[in-house]
C-alpha cells in the first residue's frame, strides 16, 4: 500500500521546507518538495532528497545500549528500554539526593527543528531545576545578540520580498549551500536584471555564479561596511531624512568613526582594491531596495558582533529598510511571537546555574559546588561540533560522569556515553514548526512509525518526567494538542492566525513591508548604551583583535570553515550516498601555499597548532586566497584520516553573545607522517 504524507524538514536550515513523503508498506521510499507551498516550490535540496535513506539506514542504533568498555571505545551491549530507564532515573535520583539537581545537565540542541522535539528535553531539565544549557553559542548567539542590539529582537526582511529588490548582496552567506530556496527565487529575479554581489573569503558555488564576487579577508567585514558608509557620506548618497527619523547615534558615528575608514585604509585591511571598495559603495548607494542576506559564519570570530552591527546598519543609511524588498535578513523567527513556554519552561526555578553550549568541556572539568555528575545529550554531537574538542572528549571520558546520549546513530559523542538510546528521525515524529529564515509555520505528522526500538525526544522526555515525578501538562500531551497553546496570547504577526489552519497545512506569516525596530529607543541603534555599559565600543567599528594578531604571528594560515554541499553537519553522516557524494573529508589550500610546502593535490596532510591536529585529504584550488585553509563541513572521526577540525579551535568567546570563535583559529599544514 502506497500513501503520501505532508511533512516538514526538521534539519537545521533556514528554509523549513514543506515535504511530501511517499510511504510504501511502512517504509519511506521517497522525499520531495511540496508543490503547494510557494517557498518550497515543489523541490527539496539534494541532501533532504535522500532522507528516506536516513530513516532506513543500516547504521542506525537498533536498541538501547549499555557501555561495556572504556569511554570512547564504542563497546556496548544491548539492553531493554526498561533496563535503561530504570538505571537512568535511579542514577539521577541518587545524584540529586547527594549533590542536588545542579549536578545534572540536559544538553539538547538543533538536530530536530520541531519546536516540541527540539525543546522538550531542555524543558524536562528546566522542570527538574538542574543546571541549564545556554544553547546556541556554537552557532548563532553572537549574530543574534549583535542584531538585537542594533535592530532589537525582530525578524529581518521577508526573503520572498526579493522580487521587489533592485540589488542583492549575499554577505558571508553561501546561498546554494544553506538557503537554496532563496537562491532559486533570486535566480528568477536576476533574469530581470537585478545584480547579485557576493562578499565571501571563498569563491563558493554561489560566488562563482554571482555577477560579482569580492574575496574579502576573514574578519574584516566591519571595515568594509564602515568604508561603504564613509563613501556614502562623502558622496552625498545618504538618506538623511530616514536616518534622522529612524536611527540613533548616526551623527556621532559619522564624526568619530567614519573618517577613520577611507577607501585606501579599507582596501589595506580587507585585501580588496580601492577601486572595488569605491565601486561597491557606488552600486549600493545607487540602489533603492537593496537587500543584504547576512550569513552567520562571519560572526564566528573574536570581533564578530561588531561585523554584524556594521553590516546591519547599512540599509538604514540608504533608507532601504523603509522600502519593500529592501533591508537585511539575518533571521526571521523573532517576529513570529509564539509562546513556547509550556515546552521550554514547564516549571522550575526562574534562574539557576548556566552552562555555555560551547564550553561543555570546561564545565565538566571545572564546575564545583557541585560538579556536574550527570549529563543527558540529545539532538547534538558536541564531540565533533564544539570547539576545543580534545578537551571535551577528555572530560566526557570521566568515569565518575554518568552520560546518556539519545541519537539515531553511534556518533563520536555517543561513543563516550554510559547508556545510548535509539532516537527517532524527524520523519518518524509529529511536531510543530516555525521557520527561522523565512516567514512560514506548519504542523507535520509522522510519515512512518519509529523504526526498530527508536523513541522520539518527546516520548522519552515524557517517560523520564513520569518516572521523576513531574506532572506538568506538557509531559502528557500530544504535539497536536499543544499547538493551540503556542498561539495563546499571540501578538503581532501571529495574532490573526487560526491554529486550526496550521494543523491543515503551511501558513504564511506576513511581516510589514518596512523594517520594524524593537530597540529601547524604537530606532536602529548605531549607538548602543547597552554596549557602552559593558565597556564595549558603543558604535560599529573595526579593530584588530590582540589574540588573533598574536596567533597570526606564530601560525601562517587562518582556518575558514563552511558547510559542505552534501555533508553540512554530522546529521547527514548516516547517509552513505551523501558521504560519497561529498567525497573524502578534505582541506583546501591555495596553490601558492601548497607549493611553498611541497604538497600535492590528493595528498594526506596534517593540520596542526598548539591545541591538536587533524588528518585530511588535500585539495588545491584558487577558490580561496593565500594564507587561508578551508575545511568544508564538520566531518567526524572514522571519515577523516584522524581527528576532527574543531580540535584546532579554542573555546574563547566572541565580543557579543558569548559565541564560538571558530574563524579565529590559526594553524599550519604539512604532509602526513
Amino acid at each position: 500500500m502506497t500513501s503520501q504524507v505532508r511533512v516538514v524538514c526538521a534539519h537545521d536550515c533556514p528554509d523549513m521546507c514543506s515535504l511530501i513523503a511517499t510511504v510504501e508498506n511502512g517504509r519511506v521510499i521517497r522525499v520531495q518538495g511540496d508543490p503547494n507551498q510557494p517557498y518550497t516550490d515543489g523541490y527539496a535540496c539534494a541532501k533532504v532528497n535522500r532522507d528516506a535513506e536516513l530513516v532506513h539506514s543500516p547504521e542506525r542504533i537498533a536498541t538501547p545500549l549499555h557501555r561495556t568498555g572504556p569511554k570512547g571505545s564504542g563497546d556496548f551491549a544491548p539492553i531493554t528500554w526498561d533496563e535503561a530507564l530504570d538505571e537512568i532515573t535511579a542514577r539521577w535520583k541518587t545524584i540529586i539526593a547527594q549533590d542536588g539537581p545542579l549536578a545534572l545537565l540536559g544538553y539538547a540542541y538543533s538536530a530536530h527543528q520541531g519546536q516540541v522535539n527540539r525543546h522538550i528535553v531542555n524543558g524536562l531539565f528546566h522542570a527538574l531545576g538542574t543546571s541549564r544549557l545556554q544553547a546556541g553559542t556554537v552557532c548563532d548567539t553572537c549574530c543574534e545578540t549583535a542584531w538585537d542590539l542594533t535592530l532589537g529582537p525582530v525578524g529581518g526582511t521577508d526573503p520572498e520580498a526579493v522580487v521587489h529588490s533592485d540589488l542583492v548582496i549575499a554577505w558571508g552567506c553561501d546561498l546554494m549551500a544553506v538557503n537554496i530556496h532563496f537562491w532559486t527565487l533570486l535566480e528568477k529575479v536576476r533574469k530581470t536584471g537585478v545584480k547579485l554581489v557576493v562578499i565571501d573569503p571563498r569563491r563558493s558555488q554561489t560566488a562563482a555564479r554571482a555577477d560579482w564576487h569580492l574575496p574579502i579577508r576573514i574578519g574584516t567585514d566591519a571595515a568594509l561596511a564602515i568604508g561603504i558608509a564613509h563613501i556614502l557620506a562623502r558622496d552625498g548618497r545618504l538618506d538623511r531624512a530616514y536616518i534622522a527619523a529612524n536611527t540613533l547615534g548616526f551623527d556621532r558615528w559619522e564624526s568619530e568613526v567614519l573618517p577613520n575608514f577611507p577607501p585606501a585604509r579599507v582596501a589595506e585591511i580587507t585585501g580588496l582594491s580601492v577601486e572595488d571598495v569605491e565601486r561597491l559603495a557606488a552600486l549600493y548607494g545607487a540602489a533603492k531596495t537593496s537587500l543584504i542576506r547576512i550569513g552567520e559564519g562571519m560572526t564566528r570570530l573574536a570581533r564578530g558582533g561588531q561585523a554584524l552591527r556594521a553590516v546591519a546598519t547599512l540599509p538604514a543609511l540608504t533608507g532601504a529598510y523603509g522600502r519593500e524588498g529592501g533591508g537585511a535578513l539575518l533571521l526571521a523567527a523573532a517576529s513570529m511571537e509564539f509562546d513556547f513556554s509550556m515546552v521550554r519552561k514547564p516549571s522550575g526555578p526562574a534562574a539557576t546555574r548556566m552552562v555555555n553550549h560551547l564550553a561543555l568541556g570546561a564545565a565538566l572539568e571545572e564546575m564545583r559546588d557541585p560538579p556536574l555528575r550527570g549529563l543527558f545529550i540529545a539532538a547534538n554531537n558536541p564531540a565533533v561540533t564544539n570547539p576545543d574538542v580534545k578537551r571535551l572528549r577528555r572530560a566526557l571520558s570521566r568515569e565518575d560522569l554518568f552520560t546518556v546520549v539519545h541519537d539515531p546513530f553511534l556518533t563520536a559523542t555517543a561513543r563516550h556515553a554510559d547508556i545510548v538510546l535509539p532516537a527517532a528521525t524527524y520523519l518518524e515524529t509529529e511536531d510543530f514548526y516555525r521557520a527561522y529564515g523565512c516567514y512560514w509555520t506548519q504542523y507535520a505528522p509522522a510519515a512512518v512509525v519509529p523504526q526498530g526500538q527508536a523513541w522520539s525526544n518527546l516520548r522519552l522526555a515524557q517517560e523520564l518526567a513520569r518516572r521523576m515525578g513531574l506532572t506538568d501538562p506538557v509531559f502528557s500531551m500530544a504535539p497536536r494538542d499543544m499547538v493551540p497553546h503556542f498561539f495563546k496570547g499571540g501578538v503581532g504577526l501571529i495574532a490573526e492566525i487560526d491554529p486550526a489552519d496550521v494543523l491543515d497545512g503551511p501558513v504564511k506569516v506576513t511581516p510589514p513591508a518596512a523594517q520594524e525596530f524593537r530597540t529601547p529607543s524604537g530606532k536602529l541603534e548605531i549607538f548602543s548604551a547597552a554596549l557602552e555599559a559593558q565597556g564595549l565600543p558603543p558604535m560599529p567599528v573595526w579593530q584588530p583583535d590582540a589574540t588573533e594578531t598574536r596567533d597570526a604571528a606564530r601560525w601562517p594560515l587562518r582556518l575558514l570553515t563552511a558547510p559542505g554541499y552534501f555533508q553540512a553537519h554530522t546529521a547527514f553522516s548516516g547517509v552513505e550516498f551523501l558521504r560519497k557524494r561529498e567525497g573524502a573529508p578534505a582541506c583546501i589550500l591555495h596553490p601558492e601555499d601548497a607549493a611553498r610546502r611541497g604538497l600535492h593535490d590528493g595528498q594526506t596532510v596534517k593540520l596542526f597548532n598548539d591545541r591538536g591536529s587533524v588528518g585530511l585529504v588535500l585539495r588545491i584550488s584558487d577558490e580561496i586566497q593565500p594564507g587561508v585553509v578551508l575545511v568544508p563541513g564538520q566531518r567526524p572521526d572514522g571519515e577523516t584520516v584522524e581527528g576532527t577540525v574543531n580540535m584546532l579551535c579554542d573555546d574563547r568567546y566572541t565580543d557579543m553573545g558569548e559565541g564560538a570563535c571558530y574563524q579565529s583559529t590559526f594553524l599550519d599544514v604539512q604532509a602526513w607522517s
